[in-house]
């Protein structure tokens, strides 16, 4: 753009002055025309220098100018990529703090787990015991059921007790009429056999988890089995 404009001035420079020289021309003589020639040769050599001076200063300037616009495209370029790599940072950042809530919940679910297995090993260990020691109670009474109703106690396996009875039948004294009894996962008496079957011993298992009433248990199963062996 710069070499057009001074290419148009070098023109319009040149075209005044041959105009100059041609009204000279008709004006003075030969020696002022050569004189005069002289001078206009001597101003052309100093324009070219000049010419030839500014249109390098003006090439130099748009090497100037295409190095600014190179810097800063690479400025720009820069600026997009120091962008990009906040928003990947943010994104980062945002990722990391939602892996930490994750994992402060996991950690809390973990706890409310550990205590809730406490708590659930707590009544196990609770309910274990007492039915421990309402086995040992009915070990303990083994001697008292033996003596006063012909009546056996055997442990046998998952921790149940059987009862046997004998005596009952009149006709035949040794034959055994028996159930076995466990305590379940509630804590509770339950019959899991008995033999002969009576109607009855659903009614009884409900009444001894009411009372607690073990020896009457007993004695109304015995009563039970001896009411049968007459029929």
């Amino acid at each position: 753009m710069a070499n057009i404009k001074t290419e148009d001035e070098i023109m319009f420079f040149e075209r005044e002055m041959r105009e100059f020289w041609t009204k000279l021309k008709s004006i003075y003589g030969t020696e002022q025309i050569n004189q005069t020639l002289a001078l206009r040769d001597s101003c052309k050599e100093s324009i070219k220098v000049l010419s030839d001076k500014w249109s390098k200063k003006l090439k130099e300037g748009d090497l100037m100018i295409d190095k600014i616009q190179e810097y800063s495209n690479e400025i720009l370029q820069q600026s997009q990529r120091i962008s990009e790599n906040q928003d990947h940072l943010t994104e980062i950042k945002s990722n990391l703090s939602q892996e930490e809530k994750q994992k402060k919940d996991l950690t809390d679910s973990i706890q409310e787990l550990k205590e809730e297995l406490m708590k659930k090993k707590e009544i196990i260990s609770s309910k274990n015991k007492a039915a421990k020691e309402r086995v040992e109670r009915l070990c303990k009474s083994k001697v008292l059921f033996e003596e006063r109703l012909g009546l056996e106690i055997r442990r046998i396996h998952n921790d149940q007790l059987q009862f046997i009875f004998r005596h009952i039948d009149h006709k035949d004294p040794d034959k055994p009429y028996v159930f076995t009894l466990s305590i379940n996962e509630q804590g509770d008496y339950e019959v899991t056999s008995c033999t002969p079957p009576l109607d009855c011993i659903a009614e009884f298992q409900l009444k001894v988890r009411e009372t607690n009433n073990f020896s009457a248990f007993v004695a109304n199963i015995r009563k039970a089995f001896t009411a049968l062996s007459y029929k």
